[in-house]
């Protein structure tokens, strides 16, 4: 694997209670009772505007969604990083990437700048060659621009490139891509991982990165 392409959220950063505070903000904005935290992670994985949405439920009007989103973007740009963390084992594993010479990018559904802005504020951003979001194309994932687009920057071939995600929208994305892709169980919908099933998966990134490495004759 030459190309390594990683979701954000409950792939590399665990930005579960940002974003259930930032939606809960959002819904004291628009005069809603707020919602279990637990809640509020099942909707994530499919950009903001998506989650604005399922948490506002379907008797909110356009004009009351577009109102909440612009809200819940200008919170969460304010308070993206007061609990977020890189999950254990994940900046070791982007290091051990790094050193064997691997080309690294984030392709996630959340928007492109507060994207950038977190794995920066983390200490990653230097790791990846690029991070793209969900507004960087006129799709999201599960459509494959992304990742044809990070393969085209870098010239790889579909055989060693992989997406890294933690839902069934990651393996999608790497299905309809037609390239390898590798399930983490610690992220916030597991369950969904079984169908599609991935090709890899694991418990901890560390294992990605001794699977990868030993694959090219390296398992240091």
């Amino acid at each position: 694997m030459d190309l390594l392409i990683f979701d954000l959220d409950g792939t590399l950063i665990d930005s579960r209670l940002d974003l259930a505070n930032a939606v809960n903000a959002t819904r004291t904005h628009m005069g809603m009772p707020t919602l279990d935290n637990q809640r509020v992670y099942s909707y994530v994985g499919n950009g903001a505007p998506l989650l604005i949405r399922r948490a506002l439920g379907v008797q909110a009007t356009e004009a009351e969604v577009q109102e909440a989103l612009e809200y819940f973007l200008e919170y969460y740009r304010e308070h993206d990083l007061d609990y977020t963390t890189l999950y254990p084992g994940v900046k070791e594993a982007l290091d051990r990437f790094r050193s064997a010479g691997k080309h690294m990018a984030v392709l996630t559904n959340k928007p492109v700048r507060v994207s950038r802005a977190i794995v920066e504020g983390l200490g990653v951003g230097g790791h990846f060659f690029q991070v793209y979001g969900g507004n960087s194309f006129e799709f999201k994932k599960p459509n494959p621009i992304g990742i044809e687009a990070l393969r085209k920057e870098v010239g790889a071939a579909r055989e060693v490139s992989m997406m890294v995600g933690d839902s069934s929208v990651d393996i999608q994305t790497a299905r309809n891509a037609g390239i390898r892709c590798c399930g983490v169980t610690y992220g916030f919908q597991p369950e969904t991982l079984a169908d599609p099933a991935p090709d890899l998966l694991v418990d901890r990134m560390e294992e990605l990165a001794d699977w990868v490495l030993a694959k090219n004759g390296d398992s240091k």
